[in-house]
């Protein structure tokens, strides 16, 4: 089976790469130009949808995957430069939350006899587990926090504002939308010091196909400088890129990793 792999930023496009090879897949990567880290067949502009689609046509692709992270802010930056077809798929698009757009794109391309495979199956082993990930247990408090705070993070992502909050002492210090998960942890220790506590969740029906939230070395490193003790994913719905640096690194840091 061949299938085509369209990228975004980060390492996930490149761990399915490698374990859908594994299981004798052929994969064809589809990057984005200033956007994919991982490597690609072809590099496209962002928003040329007509031009993806004779790729896809002429390589006889039907099956498609999409992984790696598109910034929802670059929709604003790069309107003007989207062919016909993006600005078709835009219009029909009920508001610009990403899961909608996402949605009407792969609605637009099923309608063109592709069709979209859930990615899941290749990547089993990094899903964030039930329990202590890792070395380092929360404190009693950290973990007050993240059982609190849980419902309201699972709220936020599937209300498809972000999929990361901050708390700390039961109050709610940030809430992740359009600037990302970074962005939304530096504010946090701006607000309330050391000791925030960052928890992520899915949509309450995710679609593994749509925009899967992942963490990484960046989170930790991102939650080490704010001086935060804590983070928590739910289990079985969050990716774990590079798990092994990304135990190691909070367990220098001092944070614990928990799936809830």
């Amino acid at each position: 089976m061949k299938v085509c792999l369209i990228a975004g930023w980060g390492e996930l496009p490149a761990i399915f790469q490698k374990e859908a090879s594994k299981k004798g897949i052929e994969v064809f990567t589809v990057g984005v130009k200033g956007i994919t880290t991982a490597f690609a067949d072809e590099y496209l502009p962002l928003g040329h949808v007509g031009k993806l689609i004779k790729l896809l046509e002429r390589e006889g692709i039907k099956k498609i995957v999409m992984l790696g992270k598109f910034e929802h802010r670059l929709i604003f930056s790069h309107f003007f430069t989207f062919d016909s077809i993006a600005l078709s798929i835009l219009r029909k698009a009920k508001d610009r939350r990403p899961q909608t757009i996402i949605s009407a794109f792969i609605q637009e391309l099923e309608k063109r006899g592709f069709e979209f495979i859930d990615p899941k199956p290749y990547l089993e082993s990094i899903l964030a587990k039930i329990g202590k990930i890792g070395f380092l247990e929360p404190s009693p408090e950290a973990m007050e926090d993240g059982l609190w705070g849980f419902s309201i993070a699972k709220e936020i992502a599937s209300l498809d504002i972000g999929q990361t909050i901050v708390v700390k002492n039961k109050s709610v210090v940030s809430v992740e939308a359009m600037e990302g998960t970074q962005e939304a942890i530096e504010r946090a220790g701006k607000l309330a010091g050391k000791n925030c506590r960052v928890i992520k969740a899915a949509r309450r029906s995710q679609d593994f196909r749509i925009d899967v939230p992942t963490i990484g070395p960046l989170t930790v490193q991102a939650v080490k400088k704010i001086k935060g003790d804590a983070i928590f994913l739910e289990a079985g719905k969050i990716y774990v890129l590079d798990m092994e640096k990304t135990i190691r690194l909070a367990k220098e840091s001092g944070i614990a990793l928990y799936g809830l």
